[in-house]
C-alpha cells in the first residue's frame, strides 16, 4: 500500500427501494448508546421474546425490493494519480465517492486510503449553514486534521479564489449556489488533502468559475496529490486524467487509457448518440426565448450516420423554435476531440439571412464539415444558439450533446494516402501539393576571378 492512494477490492453497495439512509452525529450517536438498554427491553415487551432473544409471536417483515448502486468493483490508483471515473446517470460514480469519503459504508467489500481526504460531492458537502465562510474554512481544516497556522497561511488565497472576500463572516445559509460552489470548491483545492475527491459539481458554476477550477486542478496535480474526478464532461476528463474508468450499473466496463474509455463510452450506446430531439417543447434545452427542437450528423445523403469516411463531408443540422420575436440569431457547434482538445468552432453568423430578425416559428439550419478534414477518431459536439449582440446572449448551450467517428478506408484517396504507419494531428486535411523537377544548374566556367595564380 506505500506506493498506493487507494486500493477497493469487491466494493459493492445495496440500497433498498424505499428506504432512505440516515447519517448520525456524533450526539445522536451517543444518545443512541445511552437509550440502547430501554429499546431492548421495549422490543422484547412488544414482541414477546424470551430472555434468549427469540421471538415466540411475531410478525414477518414485508420484504423490501433493493438494487445494487456498486457491485464487485475493484481498482487501484497510485500515489499522485488522477484518474476519471465516466458513465451514464445511475451507473454509481457517486456512490462510490460517497464510501471513498466515508460518508456510506458497502454493504461488501472494502476501501482503503493512504492519506488525509478531502472530497467536493455536491454543493456546500462538509459546511455548517450557520457558520461564517470563515469559520467553515477552519471547521473544514479541522476535520483534515491541519493545524490553525497551514490554514492561515492558505487562508487569503482561499478567499481570493472563492471570490468571498466581502461575505466571508456572513453565515453561509446566506450565500448563492454560486457563492456555496466557489468557496467549497477553494477549501477543498487549497488545503492539501492527499487525496481529492470531485463529484460534478463543477456544472454549479458558470464557465468562468469551471475554467478556473480546472486550471486549479492541474496545478493539484502537478504538485503529486491525487484525485478522483467524476464528469459528464469528456473534455475535462481527457485534458486531467491520464487514465480512467467506466461504470455501468454499478460495475467497472472498462479501465484503461482515457481516450479508449471514453471512446468506449461514446460508442457503446453509454453516452452520446448521432441524433437528439426533444418532442415536448417545454422539457427542451433553452429558455423562455429559444428551445432547442433537435441535433443530429448526417451523411450526404442526408440520413442520421454516427461513422463516417474521412474522405466524406459530414453534416450538422440543428433545429430550433423562436418563441419571441429575436435579433442577430446564430446557431453554432464546437468539435472536441477525445482528448478533450477544441478542433474548430462554426456559427451561421456570416449568414446574412439568418441574422435578420427571427420571427415566432421552427427553423433548422445545416452545416457541412468538408471530407478530407477531420483526422481519425471519436469526436463530440457542443451545440448553441445565441444572440450575437455585446455582450452575446446565449439562449441554448448543451456540452457533449453528440458524438461521432471518422475512419480511414484505406483506398489512398484520403489524406493518408498510402501511408501505412500512425498518421498524427488533430485534424487531417487533404492538401494541395505540386511538384516540378529542378533543372540542374550549369557548372560556372572557369576563369581567373576563381584560378588567380601569382
Amino acid at each position: 500500500m506505500s506506493d498506493l492512494a487507494i486500493r477497493c477490492e469487491g466494493l459493492s453497495k445495496r440500497y433498498r427501494l424505499g428506504e432512505r439512509e440516515s447519517y448520525k452525529t456524533l450526539r445522536d450517536t451517543l444518545s443512541d448508546a445511552a437509550a440502547a438498554p430501554f429499546r431492548r427491553l421495549s422490543a422484547a415487551m412488544r414482541n414477546g421474546t424470551n430472555s434468549n432473544g427469540n421471538v415466540s409471536n411475531g410478525h414477518h417483515q414485508t420484504a423490501q425490493r433493493s438494487f445494487w448502486a456498486l457491485d464487485d468493483v475493484s481498482f487501484e490508483v497510485s500515489k499522485g494519480e488522477v484518474l476519471g471515473i465516466i458513465g451514464r446517470n445511475g451507473a454509481g460514480k457517486s456512490t462510490l465517492l460517497k464510501i471513498l469519503s466515508r460518508i456510506t459504508k458497502p454493504t461488501r467489500g472494502q476501501a482503503a486510503l493512504n492519506g488525509r481526504v478531502g472530497s467536493l460531492l455536491e454543493v456546500g458537502t462538509g459546511f455548517h449553514p450557520e457558520l461564517t465562510g470563515r469559520e467553515n474554512i477552519y471547521l473544514n481544516a479541522a476535520i483534515l486534521g491541519m493545524r490553525r497556522a497551514e490554514v492561515e497561511r492558505q487562508f487569503d488565497e482561499i478567499v481570493a479564489f472563492a471570490e468571498v472576500d466581502d461575505f466571508i463572516d456572513t453565515p453561509v445559509k446566506r450565500y448563492s449556489s454560486g457563492m456555496y460552489v466557489r468557496l467549497a470548491f477553494a477549501v477543498a483545492a487549497h488545503l492539501e488533502p492527499e487525496i481529492l475527491l470531485i463529484d460534478e459539481v463543477l456544472a454549479v458554476g458558470d464557465a468562468a468559475f469551471q475554467k478556473k477550477c480546472l486550471g486549479k486542478m492541474g496545478d493539484v496535480t502537478r504538485n503529486g496529490r491525487t484525485i478522483l474526478f467524476v464528469s459528464h464532461n469528456m473534455q475535462a476528463i481527457g485534458r486531467l486524467c491520464p487514465r480512467a474508468i467506466l461504470l455501468d450499473q454499478g460495475r467497472i466496463e472498462k479501465v484503461g487509457p482515457t481516450a479508449d474509455v471514453v471512446a468506449t463510452y461514446l460508442h457503446a450506446g453509454y453516452g452520446l448518440h448521432a441524433e437528439k430531439s426533444w418532442p415536448d417543447l417545454s422539457a427542451s434545452p433553452g429558455n423562455q426565448i429559444i428551445r432547442l427542437n433537435s441535433v443530429r450528423m448526417c451523411n450526404e445523403a442526408t440520413a442520421t450516420a454516427q461513422t463516417f469516411d474521412s474522405c466524406e463531408p459530414i453534416g450538422v443540422e440543428i433545429g430550433y423554435t423562436v418563441l419571441q420575436r429575436t435579433n442577430d440569431l446564430a446557431a453554432e457547434f464546437v468539435v472536441y476531440d477525445a482528448f478533450g482538445n477544441l478542433l474548430f468552432t462554426s456559427a451561421n453568423q456570416y449568414d446574412d439571412r439568418f441574422l435578420t430578425p427571427h420571427e415566432p416559428g421552427a427553423y433548422l439550419t445545416t452545416c457541412w464539415i468538408p471530407g478530407n478534414l477531420m483526422t481519425e477518431g471519436t469526436f463530440c459536439i457542443r451545440v448553441s444558439v445565441s444572440e450575437i449582440q455585446v455582450p452575446v446572449k446565449i439562449h441554448v448551450y448543451e456540452e457533449n450533446i453528440l458524438a461521432f467517428q471518422v475512419v480511414d478506408n484505406m483506398r489512398g484517396d484520403s489524406a493518408r494516402g498510402n501511408i501505412a504507419h500512425n498518421y498524427p494531428g488533430l485534424i487531417r486535411p487533404r492538401l494541395k501539393w505540386t511538384s516540378q523537377t529542378v533543372p540542374a544548374k550549369s557548372s560556372p566556367e572557369k576563369s581567373s576571378v576563381f584560378f588567380k595564380g601569382r
